[in-house]
């Protein structure tokens, strides 16, 4: 069983979960744009460009060649540029959830899921809201119990509570 946090870290985990909820909403976004790419180009037989001969934005018809699926388009193919994009964003992704998953010292299966929500589509949405209710409701908890028990350490410390007796505590002050 992993060690629990620090209380000292809390704000190290507050930054490094809000740095995942938007690394996974982007993340998730973008896979989801994959995705559509993917069916679009495999399925349909075409990719988005932008500008060329076509237009600002226009889709060109993908042909088999030698070399597997090859495209007739001319200028900026954005179906590239979102598989591009979403891998170098996915390393970013990885990052925030190692630095959720190591703050919160969680067990290794528990970061081999977060790293699934970049690769399977929809799950990033899910797991960013499940984290995230997870980790603010074991912040709060643990931040009122060490609340209590502080304060029940200093009043038991207390040279004034100590002074005070407590059968004084049912008769009127007046």
């Amino acid at each position: 069983m992993p060690a629990a946090p620090k209380l000292a870290s809390f704000p190290a985990i507050r930054g490094a979960l809000r740095f995942y909820q938007i690394c996974s909403i982007i993340t998730g976004t973008m896979l989801l744009l994959l995705c559509a790419e993917m069916l679009v180009k495999y399925a349909l037989g075409y990719e988005l460009f932008l500008g060329g001969s076509g237009g600002f934005l226009w889709f060109a018809p993908v042909v088999e060649g030698p070399n597997g699926h090859e495209s007739t388009g001319d200028g900026f193919n954005l179906s590239l540029g979102i598989l591009v994009a979403h891998g170098w964003f996915y390393v970013v992704y990885l990052f925030s959830c190692f630095r959720v998953w190591s703050l919160m010292r969680w067990q290794f299966w528990r970061f081999l899921l977060l790293a699934a929500g970049g690769i399977v589509p929809f799950l990033s949405f899910f797991l960013e809201a499940r984290v995230a209710r997870e980790v603010k409701r074991y912040l709060a908890e643990r931040e009122a119990s060490e609340g209590d028990a502080a304060t029940h350490d200093l009043a038991a410390h207390s040279t004034l509570t100590q002074a005070v007796p407590t059968e004084q505590r049912d008769k009127p002050l007046l």
